[in-house]
């Protein structure tokens, strides 16, 4: 389901709760700093009492004049690992992206997880440093672009 800004503060925790306490200072994060998620493309999966298990946020982002969305983090309370909730929101966010004209999804990640959901090294894709450049990953036509990644702070398109 949609995340609403009532789960923000349990999102939030459920971050905290699976990464380091510096999650705020990777380099992905400056592409966050002052521009707000897509709300179509931010997601929480909730048990019967309303408790958040997992959730995944996606960002607008630009590599030159290509657009693309920025995935993550996505993230599974340690309770509700080994359910599937990782891949089933991952998917949704790629077919719903790609349905609504964003095609190009782009994250910071481990390639043997995700490649299992068609995500490739993208080579030319520069990420804000210190970034591991074998850890960026692209979904999605990709053929072509080049260049530095960097924050969308402008309108987003329709």
């Amino acid at each position: 389901m949609q995340e609403m800004a009532e789960d923000a503060w349990q999102v939030e925790a459920l971050y905290d709760l699976c990464f380091a306490p510096g999650r705020k200072a990777l380099s992905s994060y400056r592409l966050r700093d002052d521009v707000p998620p897509v709300p179509a493309f931010c997601s929480v999966v909730k048990d019967d009492d309303g408790i958040v298990g997992g959730a995944i946020r996606c960002w607008p982002i630009r590599i030159e004049d290509h657009d693309a969305l920025l995935l993550g983090p996505v993230a599974v309370h340690p309770t509700r690992q080994g359910e599937g909730l990782g891949g089933l929101m991952i998917r949704d966010v790629l077919a719903r992206a790609e349905a609504a004209g964003w095609p190009r999804v782009l994250l910071v990640g481990d390639a043997p997880y995700y490649e299992r959901f068609g995500f490739k090294r993208l080579n030319g894709v520069v990420m804000p440093p210190p970034t591991n450049p074998a850890r960026v990953l692209g979904f999605g036509p990709w053929a072509g672009v080049r260049g530095r990644v960097r924050k969308r702070l402008d309108a987003l398109p329709d």
